[in-house]
């Protein structure tokens, strides 16, 4: 049975490790006994365990925190053996390295760490990187014929094996996901021909013009330079001819501000 302490200290690990999962790695107490945790720690990518999803039990005395953990591995991994206790600092072989600062997520982390390293222990297993990719490969598959397993993980125990709560995306620098634009909106929807932006919000996805009918908008068409193959321009309808009128009467238009800046000029000097 767990003392007070101990009860209390889990179960604020346990709200901690809900609330910041260190990557690859998840644990739950057990419902009937909250010294029994059993966790997941999933293969990180560019190891030989990559895929991998292996279930093991923490066992903690009654005393916790002030004493370790023992700390079993229960899938075939290629690096530990089955169901056998594992020595490294943080478990109940090594009581006098001990710290009463770790907690769960602690000791999990740091038998990933473990994991991945080479180191001989009692509890290990030597394999060669492609054994240990092929219990990787295995590793759900046995696990879903575990019972202790599917009492554990109800939510895991799905065809392929699920992503914990931290695959760790932010350790590996992964960017956020990109955010998502509705397709149903016309004036935020990418344009499928290179177009101006400056354009692209007054277009409707029939491909006709839709800004309201102006003097100055009905007599201009847009079209795209065979030469360049750019963004559209803008041209005077009726050919060259409405080029050369709208030219003269531009010209004659400046001519006659001009004529009266001149006779206002010489009525102001006299």
């Amino acid at each position: 049975m767990a003392s007070k302490a101990a009860h209390k200290r889990l179960t604020k690990e346990y709200v901690a490790m809900q609330r910041e999962p260190p990557p690859f790695v998840w644990a739950v107490p057990d419902e009937k006994n909250i010294l029994t945790w059993n966790y997941i720690i999933r293969g990180p990518p560019d190891s030989p365990f990559a895929g991998g999803e292996y279930h093991g039990v923490l066992l903690f005395p009654s005393e916790y925190p002030f004493k370790p953990p023992g700390i079993k591995m229960l899938t075939p991994s290629g690096r530990f053996q089955p169901d056998r206790k594992i020595c490294f600092s943080m478990s109940d072989f090594h009581p006098g390295t001990w710290n009463p600062a770790w907690s769960v997520a602690t000791i999990l982390t740091g038998l990933l760490s473990f994991m991945l390293a080479d180191e001989m222990t009692t509890g290990s297993v030597t394999t060669s990187d492609a054994e240990k990719r092929a219990y990787a490969a295995r590793s759900h598959s046995w696990n879903l014929e575990q019972r202790r397993f599917r009492d554990a993980f109800p939510d895991y125990c799905t065809p392929t094996p699920r992503d914990l709560p931290n695959m760790g995306q932010k350790e590996r620098g992964k960017p956020a996901a990109p955010e998502t634009v509705p397709a149903a909106s016309p004036a935020r929807s990418a344009p499928t021909s290179p177009v101006s932006p400056s354009l692209t919000a007054h277009t409707s996805t029939s491909g006709t013009s839709s800004i309201p009918a102006s003097p100055l908008n009905s007599s201009r068409e847009t079209y795209n330079s065979p030469e360049t193959n750019g963004p559209p321009r803008e041209v005077v309808a009726g050919g060259w001819s409405a080029s050369i009128r709208q030219l003269i009467w531009e010209k004659w238009r400046w001519g006659v501000v001009l004529a009266l800046a001149v006779i206002v000029s010489r009525l102001s000097s006299s």
